[in-house]
Parts: structure tokens; sequence; C-alpha cells
């Protein structure tokens, strides 16, 4: 029975992974941002390994041609491996996008940006996941891709990531919140990071700031992501379901009626989430500019299984049925 590719491919990356882990005394995820360069590069990078781990990771590396992969194949093997290496180290804030949801982001987002052309930002880009994800459903599309993060390690997961899969990316390993300093782009995808934002002097400058204690880091993230949206451009945002009754919703209240029109709100299948409490949706939202009018009524839709092909067909109808309705 032939090996399916995408376990083939975890296979490397585990096994290298580890036998460098333990070489060169690191963590699992930084051993395997080394592998995923290495076999990238198609050469051992490392210069201070053992005989005996070079001449193994040469044979390993030997037997994996990365052309004979789908960019998803490989996308898909190198996500189980970072993983596995996010439970050996949990963060709560390390949390990935399910598949099944960037999927969904990268279908709406097909439906949203009818242009050929385009510049799509991931404030939040993590390991590059949810980024590659939307990358590889837009098909024949020039789509110049940027991801700003924070974490070290996760932006060299997210470059070795890009790397793997041939994506051009442009990536800023910093504070977003922090002065960004990008070109306007057209599209914004972003799993929100839910929390509250330490640094009270910088929130100062943002509209959505609260006006006593920390301000909730997921709406200076919507105001930030605007900021940089050309006029009439797309934001397409992870949330929870109770950001907009949180203590500090009336800011952003005011600030999405002042800049932007939702175009939807997607509440996603409560069976995806361990409690109720830690549910989402996707919002979608549009940058007001002077051709764009508000659709007639904005698109509501509550998921089913995802695994319901059925019900998810007649999903999809209902989204034609609205875009031929409002987005004429």
């Amino acid at each position: 029975m032939s090996i399916v590719p995408v376990e083939k491919l975890f296979t490397a990356f585990n096994e290298t992974a580890d036998m460098m882990k333990d070489e060169l005394s690191c963590t699992y995820l930084e051993a395997l941002a080394e592998t995923g360069e290495n076999l990238f590069q198609g050469k051992i990078l490392q210069d201070d390994l053992s005989e005996w781990t070079y001449k193994r990771l040469e044979k390993l590396y030997s037997e994996i041609k990365l052309a004979e992969f789908s960019k998803e194949e490989i996308r898909k093997a190198f996500q189980l491996a970072i993983l596995k290496g996010m439970k050996e180290n949990v963060q709560p804030n390390h949390q990935m996008t399910p598949d099944s949801v960037g999927m969904f982001i990268g279908y709406l987002v097909n439906k949203f940006v009818q242009q050929q052309s385009y510049r799509l930002l991931d404030p939040a880009v993590g390991t590059g996941n949810l980024l590659s994800t939307v990358l590889n459903h837009q098909l024949d599309k020039n789509i110049v891709s940027l991801g700003s993060e924070i974490d070290d390690i996760l932006i060299k997961l997210a470059y070795v990531n890009a790397n793997l899969q041939t994506h051009e990316v442009e990536l800023f390993n910093q504070d977003t919140l922090e002065p960004l300093f990008i070109d306007p782009v057209d599209a914004v995808i972003c799993d929100l990071p839910v929390g509250y934002y330490p640094n009270d002097i910088r929130a100062a400058g943002y509209e959505i700031h609260a006006k006593s204690g920390h301000t909730y880091a997921h709406h200076l993230f919507i105001e930030q992501s605007t900021n940089h949206t050309k006029d009439g451009g797309y934001l397409f945002f992870l949330i929870p379901n109770g950001m907009f009754e949180s203590e500090q919703s009336v800011h952003l209240h005011e600030f999405i009626k002042e800049h932007v029109y939702i175009q939807g709100i997607v509440q996603l299948p409560l069976a995806m989430f361990k409690n109720k409490t830690a549910a989402k949706s996707i919002l979608i939202l549009q940058k007001k500019a002077p051709e764009v009018k508000p659709p007639k009524q904005a698109l509501l839709v509550d998921l089913p299984k995802l695994s319901d092909g059925q019900a998810m067909n007649n999903i999809l109808t209902r989204i034609d049925r609205w875009f031929e309705e409002n987005k004429r």
C-alpha cells in the first residue's frame, strides 16, 4: 500500500526535526524551522551536527522531492508537525486556525475580492497556516501577500512555510499594533488574537482605546487593519461570538459605523468548539469609499457542520443568491 503524500512528508519533517532537536538542544518547533529550511534549500545548513546525524539527515532529505507534492500537501504536512510541536509547548495565543475555517475564509475571499491582482495582509500571521490556506484557494490570481507577527519562532515557521509552498510573502517581525510601515492592501484576513493589549500608551493612539485599563487587542487589530486597507477593500476577521456585547464594545461599534460597512457575519458551528464561550464567527467588513454602498441587507449565516454536504450546499446556494442581490 502506498503512503499518503501528506503522511510521507510529515514523517520526514517529524523525524528530521526530532533528530535536530536533540543534536542542537533546541525546541521541536525551532528544529522544525531548521529542517524545513534545509529541505527548501536542498542542503544541510547547520555546521555543528555530528557525522552520524549529518549522514542520516542527508539520506532522509534525498528521499523527499518537494516538486512531487502539491502546495496543499506541503501545507498540511508542515501544519501537522507544527501542531505536534505546539502540544509540547502550549501557549494560548499559538492556537492554529482549523483547516475547514481557513478554507471557508479562502472561499469568501474568492467571492468578495474580484481583482485578478491584489495585496493581501494577515496582521497576526503566526505560522502562516491561515495565509497559505487562503492563498492555495485563490486560483489563477496574482497576489502580493504580507504578514506581521511578534513571535520570533512563529514568524520563522511562517517564512519556511511560505518557502516550501513557493508563496511570495513579505514578513514583518514586530508588534502589529506599533506603527506598521506597509503600503495599503486590498484585503485583510486575520484570526484575531483575543485578550488585553498591555501597552496602554500605544493603545491611547487608537480611536477604539478603553478610557481606563487595558484595551482589547482584538479591537485594536480591527482598527489597525482598517487603517492599512485601501478604500473599498475587504476585511475578514475570525472573532469571538460575544465581541459586540463586551464592556468595551461601544467604542468598536462607533469605529465600525464611522469607517466600514458590515457585509456579513458567518457563525461557525458550535460543535467545532470545546464550549460555547469559545465559539467564533467570521466578520466580513468593507472599508467605506465614495463609490461603495452598504449591502441592502448583511449576509447572516449560521454554518452547519462542515461535514454535512447537503446542508453546506444549501448555504453556498444562499450565499450565491445574496451576491446576486447585493453585489451587482
